[in-house]
């Protein structure tokens, strides 16, 4: 594996910015933000999503470890569903940069936009968690802590089979809605069960 590009710009602190959990049913979105050294390099450090759990895990350490600052931050399924998901996912990402110990002087945004009212200039890049290492950092941060997050919820609600789906719309997980209707975890403004209109939900 090739190592992810270090940086944007040279001898600038870019934060990279990323979230995890848009498209799921159940739990909050997490986000995280990673300031790396701008001479570190690890070609293992790639988009979570592309690792197995076992390297993930493997990582956070790491990242930790050797990184300038790094943040984890979510915004909840009642934020979710009072102001959607997208406006939510931006929401975590500026509490995971609000919470850095050392200040970015960029950032780095996983995908095609971004909103805030932080004074700070970004970038966004499209699949970034692919193309630079600080946002393949955070993402690996914030599936991990999420992962983690939705495995702890399973033992607590049982029927939907969290700890293999993270909160996604898999079978299992729409079955135990069906069967069992919906928690406090799940986000109601999202399409539970695709015949939900007709269940009232």
């Amino acid at each position: 594996m090739s190592p992810l590009l270090p940086y944007l710009e040279a001898n600038r602190l870019e934060a990279g910015c990323d979230e995890v959990g848009r498209g799921c049913l159940a739990g909050p979105v997490v986000a995280a933000s990673v300031i790396l050294p701008a001479d570190y390099s690890n070609p293992w450090i790639n988009d979570s999503k592309k690792l197995s759990k076992s390297n993930r895990e493997e990582l956070i350490e790491e990242i930790k470890d050797k990184s300038l600052a790094w943040a984890i931050a979510e915004a909840s399924v009642e934020e979710i569903d009072q102001i959607n998901i997208l406006n939510a996912s931006f929401l975590a990402m500026k509490r995971a940069v609000l919470q850095l110990s050392v200040q970015p002087e960029h950032l780095l945004i996983d995908g095609n936009r971004w909103r805030s009212d932080l004074k700070l200039p970004y970038t966004c890049v499209i699949k970034g968690d692919g193309k630079f290492a600080s946002i393949a950092a955070a993402s690996i941060l914030a599936k991990v802590y999420r992962d983690k997050l939705m495995e702890g919820l399973a033992e607590e609600f049982p029927n939907f089979a969290w700890e293999r789906n993270a909160g996604y719309p898999t079978q299992a997980h729409r079955e135990g809605i069906e069967k069992f209707g919906p928690t406090i975890w799940h986000r109601r403004s999202f399409q539970l069960l695709k015949n939900q209109l007709d269940l009232g939900i």
